[in-house]
């Protein structure tokens, strides 16, 4: 008889990635409220308690799930990989990954799942607010404090400065993209999105050689 231990971490990491990655595709077929946990374990081979055990419920696997798609933006925006960079083309790196992966007909199906489902599941909302936009606003913020602290950012709220930087990013297009208006854009089209948002971010509309504007001559 073969004696079963403890599973190794490497194959506790894999199991958890199966799971997760057969989550989310399974959120994306059924929605969040047709889609129960069994269906769930049978398609990824796991056990209910086993998801139970490691995310407490549906809310807290959607919760993990929305997190692992978070885990690049924070990454992106990490000591270690801005402190060779200037302020600006930290967040242009951090802008570009940001837009690219929140622009992906996936995530904007997930999005919209979310809005629709969210009245009746108050713990999906709490959960993706939670492990996605508020995990991802809150580094956000660190990194702005982090910078204001070396001078180069005005004494603004660091929470206020990453609403609206984010704001910035996002813009009328997202809404766009949501109502299936516009085409999901390519590596190209979101290098040209991001540095124009962070070139308005940083410097603003005004014109540097006048500090009041005169009244157009054409209105």
């Amino acid at each position: 008889m073969v004696k079963r231990g403890r599973p190794r971490k490497g194959d506790e990491l894999l199991s958890r990635d199966r799971l997760l990655d057969t989550a989310f595709s399974l959120f994306l077929e059924h929605g969040y409220g047709n889609l129960s946990l069994e269906t769930i374990a049978r398609e990824a081979c796991v056990s209910m308690r086993t998801i139970y055990s490691q995310f407490g419920g549906k809310a807290g696997l959607f919760g993990a799930v929305i997190r692992r798609c978070s885990d690049q933006f924070v990454t992106s925006l990490s000591i270690e990989h801005v402190q060779e960079l200037s302020p600006e083309e930290a967040l242009t790196s951090f802008a570009k990954q940001f837009l690219y992966s929140i622009t992906r007909p996936n995530v904007v199906r997930v999005r919209a799942i979310l809005i629709g489902e969210s009245p009746r599941f108050p713990d999906l909302a709490t959960q993706f607010y939670d492990q996605g936009p508020q995990r991802t606003l809150d580094h956000l913020a660190q990194f702005f404090a982090q910078q204001q602290q070396a001078g180069y950012f005005a004494a603004i709220n660091p929470h206020f400065l990453a609403e609206q930087f984010l704001s910035a990013l996002r813009s009328e297009r997202i809404l766009k993209l949501q109502l299936g208006l516009e085409p999901t854009p390519d590596e190209v089209e979101i290098d040209v999105w991001a540095r124009q948002a962070i070139h308005l971010f940083l410097h603003g509309s005004l014109r540097r050689d006048n500090t009041e504007l005169e009244p157009s001559r054409h209105t």
